[in-house]
């Protein structure tokens, strides 16, 4: 488990700025009280907020996840499903009591995991049971998915993991769409943004030999249920394949430049950065 501080970019820097904090700035609950020192035994459990909760997938998510597995929705009809739903943020609490003076210190941190890419990531479940089942002594903090994706971009995590090691499914919510959620925004995937499409829309004529780009989900969107199943979303490799189309006759050397100009030339477009959690540029598959 790691975790490290860094620069956010402005956009996600703004969007926190709105979190809940505690009189002193601390981020905090919804009830304004700071994570950093807090006892979450007994009463103080942030679970106890929701009232009459069981600890289990909330309906909503568990149907999601049926008709994801299922193949009657796909990436993002899973992901906006998560809008609004409770789930469990790990905290892992180590201090010492003193016997004497009756009191308790604790540090209370939130869990990072370091992806097999490198990238930082937070690991979130849908149930009390698949937590305890990750990490024994882990606790849960309950929370509206909201809270959850702010409370990930605060810790600096690039990734959620949603349900890790579970025996059902895990699935990786990408950057963008933590943001989109954080902010109570439905989200459209990089490969189905419009606004997206036309910011490319105008490199071929920017690009020597290239006629035009095709863009189309990565193969990195898929990831395996548990049950050896094939999923329509949750991966962690290259969200976007941006497909060159190239001149025709063009040769091995000429096909090379082509995609080295495209290569450069999405480097500079900012929208891509937000909305494109990976991008792969490929030769257009159809092409000779």
């Amino acid at each position: 488990m790691t975790h490290s501080s860094k620069n956010l970019p402005a956009h996600i820097s703004a969007l926190l700025d709105r979190q809940q904090r505690s009189p002193h700035g601390q981020p905090a609950d919804s009830a304004g009280t700071p994570w950093s020192g807090r006892d979450l035994s007994g009463e103080g459990n942030p679970l106890h907020t929701f009232d009459g909760d069981d600890g289990l997938t909330t309906p909503v998510l568990g149907e999601a996840r049926r008709r994801l597995l299922a193949g009657d929705t796909d990436e993002p009809g899973f992901v906006n499903a998560l809008a609004g739903q409770r789930l469990f943020a790990p905290v892992i609490a180590s201090g010492h009591a003193d016997a004497e003076q009756g009191d308790k210190e604790a540090d209370i941190s939130l869990v990072t995991l370091t992806a097999t890419d490198g990238r930082s990531a937070m690991p979130v479940f849908t149930s009390v049971e698949e937590l305890t089942a990750w990490h024994p002594e882990a606790r849960p903090v309950a929370a509206e998915a909201e809270r959850v994706m702010l409370a990930a971009l605060a810790e600096g995590a690039q990734l959620l993991v949603l349900d890790p090691s579970s025996t059902t499914l895990t699935f990786v919510v990408r950057g963008p769409a933590m943001e989109a959620l954080a902010r109570g925004e439905t989200w459209t995937p990089s490969y189905q943004d419009q606004e997206l499409a036309q910011a490319l829309a105008e490199l071929p004529a920017m690009c020597p030999g290239v006629t035009a780009l095709r863009l189309s989900p990565g193969r990195g969107i898929m990831t395996t249920a548990a049950d050896g199943r094939a999923v329509l979303g949750g991966g962690t490799g290259p969200e976007l394949s941006i497909g060159v189309v190239v001149a025709p006759h063009t040769d091995t050397v000429g096909v090379r430049l082509a995609l080295a100009a495209v290569q450069a030339a999405v480097e500079d477009i900012e929208l891509l950065r937000e909305r494109a959690d990976s991008v792969q540029v490929i030769r257009a598959a159809d092409q000779p």
